[in-house]
C-alpha cells in the first residue's frame, strides 16, 4: 500500500498487513491532529518506507515522535520506542486508498469526546447540507 502527504511532498510505502488498525481518541493525537479521533495503522518498522521527501520530527512527550510533513503539515507517523519498540503507526487517513483498510478498534476511549458516541445518530449528507 501506497500513501502521500496533503503536497505530495512526502510518499511512503507500507507492505504487509498491519499487526492493528486503530482509532485513537486520547487527547494528544486530537491536539495534534485538530481531529476528534485519529486513525492508526500499526506495522512493524522495516514494514514502512518512505519512499519520496523527508519527514520532519516532533517529539510530542518523552519517548514519542510523531513524524509530518513540513511543507503541508499532514501528520504520517507515530512512534514511541518505549510502549512499542520496532513499532510505527501510520495515519491511515494518508494512505491512497484508506478503503482497503478497515479499523478494528478504538482506543483510548476514556478520553474520547463525550460527542463522538452518538455520531451515528447524527443527520447524514453526501456532500454539504441544502441552504434554506
Amino acid at each position: 500500500m501506497n500513501g502521500q502527504c496533503h503536497c505530495g511532498a512526502v510518499q511512503y510505502e507500507v507492505t504487509g498487513k498491519p499487526i492493528t488498525h486503530a482509532l485513537c481518541h486520547c487527547a494528544d493525537c486530537r491536539r495534534h491532529a485538530g481531529a476528534p479521533m485519529v486513525a492508526w495503522a500499526m506495522f512493524p518498522e522495516e514494514n514502512v518506507k518512505v519512499t519520496s521527501g523527508a519527514t520532519k520530527i516532533y517529539e510530542s512527550s518523552q519517548h514519542v515522535h510523531r513524524e509530518f510533513c513540513a511543507n503541508c503539515g499532514s501528520g504520517l507517523f507515530y512512534r514511541n520506542s518505549h510502549v512499542l519498540p520496532g513499532i510505527i503507526d501510520v495515519q491511515s487517513g494518508t494512505l491512497d486508498n484508506p478503503e482497503q483498510l478497515p479499523a478494528q478498534c478504538q482506543i483510548q476511549t476514556a478520553e474520547r469526546l463525550s460527542w463522538m458516541t452518538g455520531i451515528q445518530t447524527l443527520p447524514e449528507f453526501e456532500r454539504f447540507p441544502a441552504k434554506d
